[in-house]
């Protein structure tokens, strides 16, 4: 049975492990084929929660590729799906394949719209989430379209990402917050230290960590990192599933979300939910990647 948690102070429930669909979307990405086999293996294997953007695509052309696929694999799949949340996020461009923010509250008004579209239409976002803070726009002003959109019955829940503490509570003062997106991983592990990971754990909020392996060019070289090889070797697992572990050491209200164009690395992932890190494991694993 696939461990769940409960999305914020929802009475939603989600598998405490994600799949990402970034990596299906961009450039050098699988056949369409290929990631909609990676979702029904994800979905066969208890998976219920799935994270996109409107971004996760090649370029601006090509925008909202990863919310149509997503829904593709969701209406093609044999099983029940009424349960799964695909959540995605709103706020970043791809001009000619580059990453940048636009806040501005009428982008964020269409943008919804096209991913409620994108996502199939016949029922509410599950979870739609501020992509990145624009500092030419306030929280309020970027977030006024998305409680529209709430009170209009296209979002159902909201969350945040690349937020700090004090931008959470500005959100909050506008809308409720179910779930934080921030970079966390061995090598960036900011919202210990930020305050962030305190503030969801107090507040209730899930705590989605991106880039939970270091990123890709990290990825192809977790093997070769001592200790996390040896912890793996130790327990008889992989060094991803070493890695996810820690994530989820660090508090109840992490639920990992790692990408895969592969359905071996979300059988992979899922394993993860298995492998227990001590509290000396982990301390041995952050002394010695700090030294």
């Amino acid at each position: 049975m696939m461990e769940t948690k409960k999305l914020g102070k929802t009475e939603t429930s989600i598998s405490a492990i994600g799949l990402g669909g970034m990596p299906m979307s961009l450039k050098g990405r699988p056949p369409r084929s290929q990631s909609i086999k990676v979702i029904h293996k994800a979905l066969d294997l208890g998976v219920t929660l799935i994270d996109t953007a409107d971004s996760y695509c090649q370029d601006e052309s090509d925008k909202h590729h990863n919310e149509r696929l997503i829904a593709e694999a969701l209406q093609n799949y044999k099983g029940d799906t009424t349960h799964v949340i695909v959540a995605t996020k709103g706020g970043l461009m791809r001009p000619n394949g580059n990453w940048t923010r636009n806040g501005n509250p009428d982008h964020l008004r269409s943008t919804i719209r096209v991913s409620h579209e994108a996502l199939g239409g016949e029922k509410p976002i599950a979870v739609w989430q501020y992509h990145s803070p624009d500092p030419d726009y306030t929280i309020k002003e970027a977030l006024t379209p998305v409680k529209e959109a709430v009170e209009a019955g296209l979002i159902r829940y909201v969350g945040v990402s690349n937020f700090s503490v004090d931008q959470i509570k500005q959100a909050q003062e506008l809308i409720d917050i179910v779930s934080v997106q921030n970079q966390f991983n061995p090598w960036h592990r900011q919202p210990e230290f930020d305050g962030v990971l305190e503030y969801c754990e107090q507040q209730g909020l899930t705590f989605f960590p991106w880039s939970p392996l270091g990123g890709s060019r990290r990825v192809s070289n977790l093997k070769d990192i001592p200790i996390i090889a040896k912890l793996a070797k130790e327990k008889g697992v992989s060094v991803y599933q070493i890695v996810l572990a820690w994530l989820r050491s660090k508090s109840p209200c992490v639920v990992p979300i790692p990408g895969a164009s592969k359905t071996s690395s979300i059988e992979s992932s899922v394993k993860s939910l298995e492998v227990n890190l001590s509290a000396e494991d982990v301390h041995r694993l952050e002394n010695q990647l700090t030294t």
